[in-house]
């Protein structure tokens, strides 16, 4: 979202993680029972003022569906058309057999609106959509920490199950059913990436909000990439990224261990930090994201998600037992981290606003803690072995039957991915974008590409509105949505 830069992340979490006692770990967290999880995904209402009837939400309501998620949580703010796009999403949620909750955003609501934030509760409890945990409304948000939780409730007017993002040490957690975590990315504890001296895995950020719930149910977060590069062609400046890698799979593999009440995936349309899991073409507007975004389709994820997701819900702590189909997922940067495009990117021209102090010049804060590497998830019925080409750097595998993550060096060129048993190809592919030396439209771009063998059967494209923004403030020749122009010959059973 435009001003996530402002949030308030778990100041303080540094003390906070060491203060924990020794003896409370992951291990000792409390399952919560397989029929009382839920799988939730972070929707941005605020790019969404596009979108013309219900029919629009359509196929993101049923994508997710298919995939086991059973709410999206739709993050508000105080647009004009808020209230036009909630009616479509509540209206094609129940169309879809779907449900949706409302995310009140703190970047645009502030904490003495509480009575306000209740009546927009009320005015949506009772459409048939609504998630309702424990019999009660299922409400949640970004930051929020302060706000007056009884008043909001009087405001509602009914039993709310408010699961926010209170921050440990800041939020009152004594007057809230749970919360949800946001810190989904190892970080340094004051908003970027992690640094020698300060390190925090997403796992201490699960032990630290463990500890203050005292057993309430946890929201956990889950997501595969942030990357963000706003230059002063916007008013929301702000240019880094958290290490992420295989975060995906790892993170995945976290949370069958851990075994929360709710996991909430950060999230389905957030082109501006690159975390987005949905499609392209899902209906949005360009916030000046698309130049970062462009011929980067991420479901493949989507894809990798499927079998944790069933393991979820049914209590398992492997992958493995779920996989119904053979799949190859593999994701990666589309140039090396030391690329030099001073001399063009975004970022070094203008006064941009650094009010949040989140804008660097440059390469985003943080790039030297992502690694110049391919990455690799197989999902197997069987053992078989793995071939990757990046480049002219090449590897094979032995995978297990199951779900295995698997890495190798970026190497410029073309990429490639087979999957063979006994000496025989079972399926191939390459990707439909190389790793080139060059920057690309001119900018620093370290979001990833995400593909998938067998390939998907259509490409993924941005529309006409996601790409309205593209050329403000390039300084280099872009060419618009050139994903499969010269498709190459793919081979899959």
């Amino acid at each position: 979202m435009f001003a996530k830069s402002l949030f308030l992340v778990l100041i303080g979490l540094l003390s906070l993680v060491a203060a924990i006692p020794a003896f409370y770990s992951l291990g000792d967290a409390v399952s919560a029972d397989a029929n009382d999880r839920l799988i939730f995904c972070h929707f941005m209402i605020g790019i969404t003022g596009n979108r013309n009837s219900a029919t629009d939400y359509d196929d993101d309501m049923k994508r997710a569906k298919s995939l086991g998620i059973d709410a999206f949580a739709l993050n508000i703010g105080v647009d004009p058309y808020t209230d036009t796009q909630l009616n479509f999403a509540y209206e094609s949620a129940a169309n879809n057999d779907m449900k949706v909750f409302l995310s009140f955003d703190f970047n645009w609501w502030h904490i003495n609106q509480a009575s306000e934030i209740g009546q927009k509760i009320k005015q949506y409890a009772s459409r048939p959509a609504q998630l309702k945990v424990d019999n009660k409304i299922f409400v949640s948000s970004f930051a929020g920490d302060g706000i007056d939780v009884s008043q909001m409730k009087s405001g509602a007017g009914q039993d709310i199950f408010f699961v926010p993002n209170f921050h440990p040490g800041q939020g009152n957690f004594n007057d809230i059913q749970g919360a949800l975590n946001w810190m989904a990315w190892p970080n340094d504890g004051n908003n970027k990436a992690p640094t020698s001296g300060n390190n925090i895995t997403v796992a201490d950020g699960d032990n630290a909000y463990m500890a203050a719930l005292k057993g309430k149910p946890y929201l956990a977060p889950a997501s595969a990439w942030f990357s963000t590069h706003f230059g002063s062609e916007v008013s929301y400046s702000k240019n880094w990224v958290f290490p992420s890698d295989l975060l995906w799979y790892t993170r995945w593999n976290e949370l069958l261990a851990l075994g929360p009440r709710f996991i909430e995936i950060v999230t389905w349309n957030d082109y501006g930090e690159s975390h987005y899991i949905g499609p392209l073409s899902s209906p949005h507007t360009d916030d000046g994201s698309s130049k970062w975004v462009m011929d980067m389709p991420h479901e493949g994820w989507l894809e990798m998600s499927k079998p944790f997701i069933s393991a979820y819900k049914a209590g398992k702590d492997s992958p493995d037992n779920f996989i119904d189909e053979e799949k190859i997922i593999y994701w990666y940067r589309p140039t090396p981290r030391d690329l030099d495009c001073d001399a063009t990117d975004t970022t070094m021209a203008g006064n941009a606003n650094n009010a949040s102090g989140n804008f660097f010049r440059g390469r985003p804060n943080g790039w030297e803690s992502m690694a110049d590497e391919v990455f690799v998830v197989s999902l197997l019925k069987s053992p078989g072995t793995i071939q990757v080409t990046s480049g002219k750097n090449s590897k094979s595998f032995d995978a297990k039957a199951g779900a295995q993550a698997f890495t190798v060096p970026m190497g410029v060129g073309q990429q490639k991915f087979a999957l063979s048993r006994d000496g025989k190809e079972v399926m191939s592919d390459t990707s439909l974008k190389d790793i080139v030396n060059k920057c690309i439209c001119g900018i620093y771009n370290f979001n990833a590409y995400v593909g998938t063998v067998p390939v998907a059967k259509t490409i993924d494209k941005l529309g006409a509105d996601g790409i309205a923004r593209l050329h403000e403030g390039l300084r280099a020749p872009c060419a618009e949505n050139t994903l499969g122009r010269h498709m190459p010959t793919a081979t899959g059973v």
